[in-house]
Protein backbone atom coordinates (compact mmCIF):
# COMPACT_ATOMS: atom_id res chain seq x y z
CA UNK A 1 0.00 0.00 0.00
CA UNK A 2 1.34 3.27 -0.44
CA UNK A 3 2.21 5.63 2.08
CA UNK A 4 -0.63 8.91 1.73
CA UNK A 5 1.14 10.71 4.45
CA UNK A 6 1.91 14.28 2.85
CA UNK A 7 3.43 16.10 5.64
CA UNK A 8 7.16 16.74 6.36
CA UNK A 9 9.76 16.51 8.97
CA UNK A 10 9.89 20.36 9.58
CA UNK A 11 8.71 20.92 13.71
CA UNK A 12 5.12 20.53 14.02
CA UNK A 13 3.69 24.06 15.32
CA UNK A 14 -0.08 23.78 16.59
CA UNK A 15 -2.29 26.29 14.49
CA UNK A 16 -6.43 27.18 14.50
CA UNK A 17 -6.34 24.66 11.94
CA UNK A 18 -4.50 21.81 13.25
CA UNK A 19 -4.52 21.73 16.95
CA UNK A 20 -2.18 20.27 19.61
CA UNK A 21 -5.23 18.46 21.23
CA UNK A 22 -5.79 14.90 23.31
CA UNK A 23 -5.94 12.85 20.13
CA UNK A 24 -2.37 13.92 18.98
CA UNK A 25 -0.90 13.66 22.85
CA UNK A 26 -2.53 9.88 23.29
CA UNK A 27 -0.86 9.22 19.56
CA UNK A 28 2.77 10.42 20.58
CA UNK A 29 2.20 8.08 24.17
CA UNK A 30 0.82 5.25 22.04
CA UNK A 31 3.50 5.01 20.06
CA UNK A 32 6.34 6.27 21.74
CA UNK A 33 5.44 4.54 25.07
CA UNK A 34 2.25 2.57 26.10
CA UNK A 35 -0.32 5.84 26.48
CA UNK A 36 -1.02 8.06 29.06
CA UNK A 37 -3.68 8.99 31.85
CA UNK A 38 -5.87 12.19 31.59
CA UNK A 39 -3.73 14.39 33.92
CA UNK A 40 -0.44 13.56 31.45
CA UNK A 41 -3.11 14.96 28.86
CA UNK A 42 -4.75 17.84 30.27
CA UNK A 43 -0.56 18.87 31.46
CA UNK A 44 0.42 18.49 27.94
CA UNK A 45 -2.06 20.73 26.84
CA UNK A 46 -0.25 23.90 27.79
CA UNK A 47 3.10 22.92 26.33
CA UNK A 48 4.06 23.38 22.98
CA UNK A 49 4.26 19.80 21.26
CA UNK A 50 8.30 19.83 20.58
CA UNK A 51 8.68 21.00 23.98
CA UNK A 52 6.83 17.81 25.27
CA UNK A 53 8.54 15.38 23.19
CA UNK A 54 11.99 16.58 23.97
CA UNK A 55 11.08 16.20 27.77
CA UNK A 56 9.72 12.60 27.23
CA UNK A 57 12.98 11.41 25.39
CA UNK A 58 15.40 13.59 28.43
CA UNK A 59 13.14 12.02 31.07
CA UNK A 60 13.36 7.91 29.56
CA UNK A 61 17.39 8.70 28.82
CA UNK A 62 17.20 10.07 32.64
CA UNK A 63 15.96 6.97 34.18
CA UNK A 64 19.28 4.97 33.66
CA UNK A 65 19.25 1.50 33.68
CA UNK A 66 17.39 -1.65 35.97
CA UNK A 67 19.16 -1.89 38.95
CA UNK A 68 20.93 -5.46 38.97
CA UNK A 69 19.23 -8.34 40.47
CA UNK A 70 20.61 -10.30 43.66
CA UNK A 71 21.06 -13.09 40.47
CA UNK A 72 22.40 -11.05 37.96
CA UNK A 73 25.93 -12.52 38.70
CA UNK A 74 24.77 -16.38 39.11
CA UNK A 75 26.29 -19.29 37.60
CA UNK A 76 25.58 -23.11 37.55
CA UNK A 77 27.71 -23.65 41.00
CA UNK A 78 25.68 -21.06 43.05
CA UNK A 79 22.49 -22.18 42.69
CA UNK A 80 21.06 -24.66 45.28
CA UNK A 81 18.06 -26.03 43.29
CA UNK A 82 18.61 -25.16 39.70
CA UNK A 83 15.70 -26.55 38.08
CA UNK A 84 13.35 -24.35 41.17
CA UNK A 85 15.31 -21.29 41.10
CA UNK A 86 15.39 -20.28 36.83
CA UNK A 87 12.39 -20.11 36.60
CA UNK A 88 11.54 -17.67 39.67
CA UNK A 89 14.22 -15.73 38.23
CA UNK A 90 13.22 -15.53 34.63
CA UNK A 91 9.35 -14.15 35.70
CA UNK A 92 11.31 -11.78 38.09
CA UNK A 93 12.42 -9.76 35.11
CA UNK A 94 9.84 -10.69 32.70
CA UNK A 95 7.84 -8.93 35.35
CA UNK A 96 10.27 -5.91 35.22
CA UNK A 97 9.59 -5.76 32.19
CA UNK A 98 6.16 -5.81 32.54
CA UNK A 99 6.11 -3.11 34.90
CA UNK A 100 8.64 -0.79 33.12
CA UNK A 101 6.09 -0.93 30.04
CA UNK A 102 3.33 0.75 32.43
CA UNK A 103 5.72 2.49 35.08
CA UNK A 104 7.84 3.85 32.14
CA UNK A 105 6.40 4.54 29.19
CA UNK A 106 9.51 5.31 26.58
CA UNK A 107 11.87 3.34 28.14
CA UNK A 108 9.55 0.47 28.24
CA UNK A 109 8.66 0.44 24.36
CA UNK A 110 12.66 1.49 23.35
CA UNK A 111 13.61 -1.77 25.36
CA UNK A 112 10.63 -3.77 23.29
CA UNK A 113 11.47 -2.27 20.02
CA UNK A 114 15.18 -3.06 19.88
CA UNK A 115 14.22 -6.49 22.04
CA UNK A 116 12.91 -7.26 18.54
CA UNK A 117 15.38 -6.12 16.35
CA UNK A 118 18.48 -8.10 18.17
CA UNK A 119 16.26 -11.16 18.87
CA UNK A 120 17.47 -13.86 21.12
CA UNK A 121 15.07 -16.33 22.47
CA UNK A 122 15.56 -17.68 26.32
CA UNK A 123 14.01 -20.76 24.82
CA UNK A 124 17.33 -21.08 23.64
CA UNK A 125 19.65 -19.79 26.26
CA UNK A 126 17.87 -20.41 29.34
CA UNK A 127 20.17 -18.74 32.07
CA UNK A 128 18.99 -15.75 34.02
CA UNK A 129 21.90 -13.93 34.18
CA UNK A 130 22.27 -13.67 30.78
CA UNK A 131 19.05 -12.80 30.38
CA UNK A 132 19.51 -9.58 32.41
CA UNK A 133 22.82 -8.94 30.64
CA UNK A 134 21.50 -8.79 27.18
CA UNK A 135 17.88 -6.69 29.02
CA UNK A 136 20.48 -4.51 30.26
CA UNK A 137 22.37 -3.86 27.36
CA UNK A 138 18.80 -2.90 25.20
CA UNK A 139 18.40 -0.38 28.76
CA UNK A 140 21.84 0.82 28.29
CA UNK A 141 21.82 1.78 24.35
CA UNK A 142 18.13 1.90 23.21
CA UNK A 143 18.99 6.07 23.20
CA UNK A 144 22.74 5.93 22.65
CA UNK A 145 25.33 4.88 19.80
CA UNK A 146 23.98 2.94 17.21
CA UNK A 147 27.00 1.54 16.47
CA UNK A 148 28.24 1.00 19.84
CA UNK A 149 25.05 -0.70 20.18
CA UNK A 150 25.89 -3.52 17.86
CA UNK A 151 28.92 -3.78 19.35
CA UNK A 152 27.94 -4.46 22.52
CA UNK A 153 25.03 -6.58 21.45
CA UNK A 154 27.64 -9.18 19.67
CA UNK A 155 29.17 -10.20 22.74
CA UNK A 156 26.35 -10.70 25.09
CA UNK A 157 26.24 -14.34 26.15
CA UNK A 158 22.41 -14.40 25.36
CA UNK A 159 23.37 -13.34 21.77
CA UNK A 160 26.73 -15.61 21.61
CA UNK A 161 24.56 -18.80 22.58
CA UNK A 162 21.54 -17.87 20.34
CA UNK A 163 23.44 -16.99 17.19
CA UNK A 164 26.43 -20.17 17.64
CA UNK A 165 28.93 -17.09 18.32
CA UNK A 166 30.29 -19.48 21.20
CA UNK A 167 31.17 -22.08 18.57
CA UNK A 168 32.34 -19.50 15.96
CA UNK A 169 36.11 -20.94 16.39
CA UNK A 170 39.04 -21.33 13.66
CA UNK A 171 39.21 -24.56 13.55
CA UNK A 172 35.21 -24.65 12.45
CA UNK A 173 33.96 -21.29 11.56
CA UNK A 174 30.49 -20.99 12.59
CA UNK A 175 28.15 -18.28 10.34
CA UNK A 176 25.20 -17.67 12.10
CA UNK A 177 25.82 -14.51 13.63
CA UNK A 178 27.59 -13.02 10.98
CA UNK A 179 24.79 -13.68 8.69
CA UNK A 180 22.34 -11.83 10.88
CA UNK A 181 24.60 -9.15 11.77
CA UNK A 182 24.43 -8.07 8.22
CA UNK A 183 20.54 -9.59 6.94
CA UNK A 184 18.78 -8.45 9.89
CA UNK A 185 20.78 -6.10 12.73
CA UNK A 186 22.60 -3.48 10.05
CA UNK A 187 21.91 -3.69 6.54
CA UNK A 188 19.43 -5.84 5.83
CA UNK A 189 18.34 -8.91 3.24
CA UNK A 190 20.95 -8.87 0.66
CA UNK A 191 21.79 -5.38 0.72
CA UNK A 192 25.19 -4.84 0.46
CA UNK A 193 26.92 -7.65 1.22
CA UNK A 194 28.15 -11.38 -0.22
CA UNK A 195 28.82 -14.60 0.94
CA UNK A 196 32.63 -14.01 0.80
CA UNK A 197 31.51 -11.10 3.19
CA UNK A 198 29.84 -13.30 5.52
CA UNK A 199 32.73 -15.93 5.21
CA UNK A 200 35.53 -13.59 6.26
CA UNK A 201 32.89 -11.66 8.56
CA UNK A 202 32.53 -14.87 10.66
CA UNK A 203 36.34 -15.43 11.02
CA UNK A 204 37.06 -11.98 12.34
CA UNK A 205 34.61 -12.95 14.89
CA UNK A 206 35.93 -16.12 15.86
CA UNK A 207 37.21 -16.83 19.33
CA UNK A 208 34.37 -16.00 22.09
CA UNK A 209 34.25 -19.36 23.24
CA UNK A 210 35.69 -19.10 26.47
CA UNK A 211 33.06 -21.10 28.39
CA UNK A 212 33.58 -22.91 32.04
CA UNK A 213 30.45 -23.65 33.36
CA UNK A 214 26.22 -23.26 32.44
CA UNK A 215 25.56 -19.30 32.91
CA UNK A 216 29.09 -18.11 33.47
CA UNK A 217 30.39 -15.42 31.83
CA UNK A 218 31.81 -16.09 28.10
CA UNK A 219 35.23 -14.79 27.14
CA UNK A 220 37.37 -14.51 23.94
CA UNK A 221 39.92 -17.29 23.55
CA UNK A 222 42.73 -16.22 21.57
CA UNK A 223 43.74 -19.80 20.89
CA UNK A 224 40.15 -20.46 19.17
CA UNK A 225 41.08 -16.65 16.87
CA UNK A 226 41.62 -16.92 13.16
CA UNK A 227 44.98 -15.31 12.87
CA UNK A 228 44.78 -14.96 8.92
CA UNK A 229 44.33 -12.38 6.71
CA UNK A 230 40.59 -11.79 5.99
CA UNK A 231 39.26 -9.33 3.27
CA UNK A 232 35.10 -7.76 4.38
CA UNK A 233 34.08 -5.37 1.90
CA UNK A 234 37.51 -4.77 -0.06
CA UNK A 235 39.36 -3.99 3.05
CA UNK A 236 42.13 -6.80 4.14
CA UNK A 237 43.99 -7.56 7.24
CA UNK A 238 44.09 -9.51 9.95
CA UNK A 239 40.92 -8.63 11.41
CA UNK A 240 38.92 -9.13 14.62
CA UNK A 241 35.15 -8.28 16.46
CA UNK A 242 36.50 -4.38 16.82
CA UNK A 243 37.62 -3.94 13.08
CA UNK A 244 34.37 -5.83 12.06
CA UNK A 245 32.46 -3.37 13.42
CA UNK A 246 34.70 -0.48 12.45
CA UNK A 247 34.73 -1.82 8.83
CA UNK A 248 30.79 -2.00 8.68
CA UNK A 249 29.92 1.40 9.53
CA UNK A 250 32.95 2.75 7.40
CA UNK A 251 32.07 0.93 3.70
CA UNK A 252 28.39 0.62 4.54
CA UNK A 253 27.70 3.46 6.93
CA UNK A 254 24.39 5.10 4.70
CA UNK A 255 22.86 1.58 3.83
CA UNK A 256 22.93 0.77 7.76
CA UNK A 257 21.56 4.01 8.32
CA UNK A 258 18.96 3.33 5.47
CA UNK A 259 18.01 0.47 6.83
CA UNK A 260 17.79 1.28 10.25
CA UNK A 261 15.85 4.63 10.22
CA UNK A 262 13.38 2.64 7.65
CA UNK A 263 12.65 0.05 11.05
CA UNK A 264 11.98 2.91 13.02
CA UNK A 265 9.84 4.19 10.83
CA UNK A 266 7.65 1.14 10.27
CA UNK A 267 7.29 0.87 14.05
CA UNK A 268 7.12 4.13 14.98
CA UNK A 269 5.06 6.05 12.32
CA UNK A 270 3.83 3.59 9.66
CA UNK A 271 4.29 0.06 7.86
CA UNK A 272 4.33 1.97 4.30
CA UNK A 273 7.80 3.31 4.00
CA UNK A 274 7.68 7.19 3.10
CA UNK A 275 11.44 6.85 1.06
CA UNK A 276 11.89 10.67 1.35
CA UNK A 277 11.42 10.76 4.92
CA UNK A 278 13.68 8.09 5.60
CA UNK A 279 16.25 9.38 3.42
CA UNK A 280 16.30 12.68 5.69
CA UNK A 281 16.22 10.78 8.82
CA UNK A 282 19.23 8.05 7.35
CA UNK A 283 21.18 12.05 6.74
CA UNK A 284 20.54 13.11 9.92
CA UNK A 285 21.64 9.24 11.59
CA UNK A 286 24.90 10.04 9.98
CA UNK A 287 25.55 13.36 10.28
CA UNK A 288 25.40 12.78 13.83
CA UNK A 289 27.81 9.71 13.86
CA UNK A 290 24.66 7.00 14.32
CA UNK A 291 23.48 8.61 17.19
CA UNK A 292 19.85 7.30 17.65
CA UNK A 293 18.50 10.36 19.44
CA UNK A 294 18.58 13.14 16.78
CA UNK A 295 16.81 10.72 14.86
CA UNK A 296 13.95 9.98 17.55
CA UNK A 297 13.87 13.77 18.54
CA UNK A 298 13.95 14.81 14.68
CA UNK A 299 10.76 12.08 14.01
CA UNK A 300 8.86 12.46 16.69
CA UNK A 301 8.40 16.04 16.74
CA UNK A 302 7.62 16.49 13.08
CA UNK A 303 4.54 17.13 11.08
CA UNK A 304 4.54 13.90 9.62
CA UNK A 305 4.31 12.07 12.47
CA UNK A 306 1.46 13.92 14.21
CA UNK A 307 -0.04 13.85 10.86
CA UNK A 308 -3.81 12.75 10.59
CA UNK A 309 -2.87 9.96 8.21
CA UNK A 310 -0.73 8.44 10.97
CA UNK A 311 -2.91 8.17 13.72
CA UNK A 312 -4.83 5.61 14.33
CA UNK A 313 -3.34 3.38 11.74
CA UNK A 314 -0.97 0.46 13.16
CA UNK A 315 -2.63 -2.24 15.11
CA UNK A 316 -1.78 -3.06 18.44
CA UNK A 317 0.43 -5.64 19.86
CA UNK A 318 -0.79 -7.62 22.87
CA UNK A 319 1.36 -5.76 24.94
CA UNK A 320 0.25 -2.52 23.13
CA UNK A 321 -3.21 -3.12 23.77
CA UNK A 322 -3.57 -4.22 26.98
CA UNK A 323 -0.72 -2.00 29.07
CA UNK A 324 -2.72 0.77 27.21
CA UNK A 325 -5.74 -0.42 28.43
CA UNK A 326 -4.52 -0.38 31.84
CA UNK A 327 -3.03 3.33 32.25
CA UNK A 328 -5.91 4.54 29.84
CA UNK A 329 -8.17 3.28 32.57
CA UNK A 330 -6.42 3.70 35.50
CA UNK A 331 -7.74 0.36 36.75
CA UNK A 332 -6.26 -1.82 39.27
CA UNK A 333 -3.40 -4.07 38.11
CA UNK A 334 -2.67 -6.58 40.15
CA UNK A 335 1.11 -8.69 40.34
CA UNK A 336 -0.87 -11.81 39.94
CA UNK A 337 -2.72 -10.91 36.91
CA UNK A 338 1.04 -9.59 35.09
CA UNK A 339 1.92 -12.87 35.24
CA UNK A 340 -1.20 -13.89 33.90
CA UNK A 341 -0.63 -11.08 31.05
CA UNK A 342 2.79 -11.99 30.53
CA UNK A 343 1.81 -15.88 30.07
CA UNK A 344 -1.45 -14.74 27.75
CA UNK A 345 0.14 -12.68 25.74
CA UNK A 346 2.72 -15.38 24.69
CA UNK A 347 -0.46 -17.65 23.61
CA UNK A 348 -1.50 -14.71 21.37
CA UNK A 349 1.48 -14.58 19.64
CA UNK A 350 4.02 -12.20 21.96
CA UNK A 351 6.20 -13.62 23.99
CA UNK A 352 8.49 -11.61 25.16
CA UNK A 353 12.26 -12.56 25.72
CA UNK A 354 11.02 -15.18 23.09
CA UNK A 355 10.11 -13.33 19.76
CA UNK A 356 8.70 -16.29 16.67
CA UNK A 357 12.28 -16.60 15.59
CA UNK A 358 15.57 -14.43 14.78
CA UNK A 359 13.32 -12.09 12.68
CA UNK A 360 11.30 -10.83 15.27
CA UNK A 361 7.62 -10.32 15.52
CA UNK A 362 6.61 -9.36 12.21
CA UNK A 363 3.96 -6.70 13.76
CA UNK A 364 0.81 -4.50 12.18
CA UNK A 365 -1.99 -6.85 10.72
CA UNK A 366 0.34 -9.75 11.69
CA UNK A 367 -0.80 -9.61 15.56
CA UNK A 368 -4.74 -10.60 13.77
CA UNK A 369 -5.85 -13.70 12.90
CA UNK A 370 -8.99 -15.93 14.00
CA UNK A 371 -7.55 -17.42 16.49
CA UNK A 372 -5.18 -14.84 18.37
CA UNK A 373 -8.27 -12.46 17.61
CA UNK A 374 -10.42 -14.35 19.90
CA UNK A 375 -8.05 -14.60 22.53
CA UNK A 376 -7.55 -10.99 22.59
CA UNK A 377 -11.14 -10.57 23.76
CA UNK A 378 -11.07 -13.36 25.98
CA UNK A 379 -7.92 -11.64 28.06
CA UNK A 380 -9.73 -8.14 28.13
CA UNK A 381 -13.01 -9.94 29.07
CA UNK A 382 -11.06 -11.85 32.04
CA UNK A 383 -9.38 -8.63 32.83
CA UNK A 384 -12.80 -6.85 33.45
CA UNK A 385 -14.78 -9.38 35.31
CA UNK A 386 -11.66 -9.42 37.61
CA UNK A 387 -12.67 -5.42 38.39
CA UNK A 388 -15.93 -5.99 38.72
CA UNK A 389 -15.53 -8.81 41.37
CA UNK A 390 -13.00 -6.76 43.28
CA UNK A 391 -13.00 -2.86 42.33
CA UNK A 392 -16.54 -2.60 40.55
CA UNK A 393 -16.12 1.52 42.02
CA UNK A 394 -13.21 1.83 39.98
CA UNK A 395 -15.69 1.86 36.84
CA UNK A 396 -18.13 4.41 37.83
CA UNK A 397 -15.03 6.56 38.72
CA UNK A 398 -13.70 5.89 35.49
CA UNK A 399 -16.53 7.28 33.67
CA UNK A 400 -17.04 9.76 36.21
CA UNK A 401 -13.45 11.17 35.37
CA UNK A 402 -14.80 11.08 31.15
CA UNK A 403 -17.67 13.24 32.05
CA UNK A 404 -19.39 14.42 34.95
CA UNK A 405 -21.24 12.89 38.04
CA UNK A 406 -24.21 14.02 37.10
CA UNK A 407 -24.34 13.77 33.29
CA UNK A 408 -27.62 12.49 32.31
CA UNK A 409 -27.22 11.78 28.69
CA UNK A 410 -26.12 8.31 27.90
CA UNK A 411 -25.18 9.30 24.54
CA UNK A 412 -22.56 11.69 25.34
CA UNK A 413 -20.98 9.32 28.28
CA UNK A 414 -20.73 6.20 25.59
CA UNK A 415 -19.19 9.18 23.07
CA UNK A 416 -16.51 10.41 25.47
CA UNK A 417 -15.11 6.78 26.61
CA UNK A 418 -15.14 5.82 22.99
CA UNK A 419 -13.69 8.68 21.91
CA UNK A 420 -11.17 8.30 25.30
CA UNK A 421 -10.21 4.59 23.59
CA UNK A 422 -10.28 5.02 19.63
CA UNK A 423 -8.47 8.36 18.70
CA UNK A 424 -10.12 8.69 15.16
CA UNK A 425 -13.63 7.65 16.41
CA UNK A 426 -16.31 5.68 15.17
CA UNK A 427 -16.97 5.84 11.68
CA UNK A 428 -20.53 6.47 11.50
CA UNK A 429 -22.81 8.08 14.04
CA UNK A 430 -25.09 4.39 14.04
CA UNK A 431 -21.91 3.29 15.76
CA UNK A 432 -22.20 5.26 18.41
CA UNK A 433 -26.01 4.63 18.49
CA UNK A 434 -25.60 1.28 18.62
CA UNK A 435 -22.58 2.17 21.38
CA UNK A 436 -25.53 3.89 23.86
CA UNK A 437 -28.13 1.56 23.76
CA UNK A 438 -25.38 -1.18 25.06
CA UNK A 439 -24.05 1.25 27.93
CA UNK A 440 -28.32 1.89 28.34
CA UNK A 441 -28.30 -1.99 29.34
CA UNK A 442 -31.76 -2.49 31.24
CA UNK A 443 -32.55 0.85 32.32
CA UNK A 444 -36.00 1.78 31.16
CA UNK A 445 -35.87 4.12 28.68
CA UNK A 446 -37.91 6.69 30.57
CA UNK A 447 -35.56 7.15 33.16
CA UNK A 448 -33.42 8.67 30.39
CA UNK A 449 -36.20 10.39 29.07
CA UNK A 450 -36.82 12.09 31.82
CA UNK A 451 -32.60 12.96 32.86
CA UNK A 452 -33.62 10.70 35.99
CA UNK A 453 -30.62 8.48 35.45
CA UNK A 454 -27.10 9.61 35.94
CA UNK A 455 -23.65 7.67 36.98
CA UNK A 456 -24.51 7.56 40.35
CA UNK A 457 -27.25 5.12 40.00
CA UNK A 458 -26.12 1.56 41.59
CA UNK A 459 -26.51 -0.21 37.96
CA UNK A 460 -23.69 2.37 36.75
CA UNK A 461 -20.44 0.00 36.81
CA UNK A 462 -22.36 -2.50 35.14
CA UNK A 463 -23.46 -0.63 32.29
CA UNK A 464 -19.98 0.48 32.03
CA UNK A 465 -18.36 -2.95 32.42
CA UNK A 466 -20.89 -4.06 29.56
CA UNK A 467 -19.59 -1.04 27.25
CA UNK A 468 -16.02 -1.47 27.70
CA UNK A 469 -16.75 -5.33 26.46
CA UNK A 470 -18.33 -3.54 23.56
CA UNK A 471 -15.72 -1.28 22.74
CA UNK A 472 -12.48 -3.99 22.97
CA UNK A 473 -14.40 -5.72 20.08
CA UNK A 474 -14.86 -2.80 17.63
CA UNK A 475 -12.57 -3.15 15.13
CA UNK A 476 -10.71 0.73 15.48
CA UNK A 477 -9.89 -0.25 19.11
CA UNK A 478 -7.22 -2.45 17.79
CA UNK A 479 -5.70 0.14 15.99
CA UNK A 480 -2.91 2.58 17.76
Amino acid sequence: MPNCNPSDLEIFVPDTQNTWNKSKIQHAHRRLGFSTSNLTINSALSITPSAYIDGLITDAIALGVMDAPTWSNMSENDYADINTEIPIQQEELALHFVDDMLDNGLRGRFTLFWHNHFVTRLEDYRCPSWMYNYYQTLHVYAFGNFKSFVSAIGTTPAMLVFLNGFQNAAAEPNENYARELLELFTLGVNNGYTQTDIVNISRALTGYTGYTEYCAPLTFNSDDFDTEDKTIFDQTGNWGYDDVIDILFEERGGLIATYICSKIYAHFVSPEINETIVSQLAATFTTNNFELEPVYRQLFKSNHFFDSMAIGTIVKSPYDGFIAFVIETKFEFPNDFKGALIRFSGEIGQDIFNPTDVAGWQGNHEWINSSTLLGRWQLYEYYLWTIWNNYREQLRIFAIDLSSDTETDPAVIARNIIDHFISSGLETQADYEIATVVLKDQVPQNYFDNNLWNLQWESAPYQVLVLLFHITKIPSFQLK
